[in-house]
């Protein structure tokens, strides 16, 4: 609650704000009880969400640690095979980790109870999501209209198939976790999980197309898809930020 003592919270805070035991869902007071380090709950409740948003931060190193791989498998095969989906779904990848560490961030100062101040990051994200439409798609247009026909990729398979069965995870878990302890920056994290695996799951189609029966033009085609998505969250993310102006 930084610097505010615990006097001055119980006299603005009211008499309960709906949090049962072990769930923060029914908060009807979240901007009176912040974060549940008030009078609002009990002891034993806050102890319970400690413990649930510990869980949250091993989710996200978890999250952080398998973007890595992404940033370095899908933009290190993609240069390597001319592919523009792998460049597309590592760029995304890249900005997904920035704004995973945003949320480590969150998450930790949460547990301390300290006020989160995360906008210049998600400033910077959105930036770079709008930065990357441009980058992949001008630079794929430029390939096809060169005849550049990119090569099947085995190691990009391996990545798309790891993303396809790593997110699934990580969102049930972000999600769980989001909504019993109304995290909501876990909770949108939980749909930026859902939007990788989504894009994944294009990108490992259009590898295999590619790759088994040499439809070069997959590549392209998972490009698009992935864009399409990479467009779609640089707007959602550009009109929360215009909402909390």
């Amino acid at each position: 609650m930084g610097s505010m003592s615990l006097g001055a919270v119980a006299s603005s805070c009211p008499a309960a704000c709906g949090c049962t035991g072990n769930y923060c869902g029914n908060c009807q007071t979240p901007d009176n009880c912040s974060n549940c380090y008030s009078c609002c709950c009990t002891q034993a409740h806050q102890s319970w969400r400690r413990l649930r948003i510990g869980t949250g931060i091993r989710v996200e190193y978890f999250s952080s640690a398998w973007m890595i791989v992404e940033v370095l498998g899908s933009i290190g095969f993609g240069l390597m095979v001319g592919s523009f989906a792998l460049l597309a779904f590592g760029g995304d990848s890249l900005i997904e980790l920035i704004s995973g560490f945003a949320v480590l961030s969150h998450l930790r100062k949460d547990a301390a109870g300290s006020e989160i101040q995360s906008r210049q990051t998600e400033l910077l994200a959105t930036g770079l999501l709008f930065a990357l439409i441009p980058i992949i798609g001008l630079g794929a247009v430029y390939s096809y209209a060169s005849g550049i026909r990119p090569e099947g990729s085995p190691l990009g398979i391996v990545i798309a198939l790891g993303a396809v069965i790593v997110m699934p995870y990580l969102w049930w878990e972000k999600r769980k976790i989001g909504k019993e302890t109304r995290s909501l920056p876990l909770s949108i994290d939980a749909v930026e999980s859902v939007t990788c695996l989504l894009m994944a799951i294009a990108l490992l189609g259009g590898l295999l197309a590619e790759y088994f029966f040499g439809f070069w033009w997959a590549d392209y085609l998972a490009t698009a898809v992935i864009l399409v998505f990479v467009a779609r969250e640089a707007f959602e993310s550009y009109h929360e930020l215009r909402e909390e102006e």
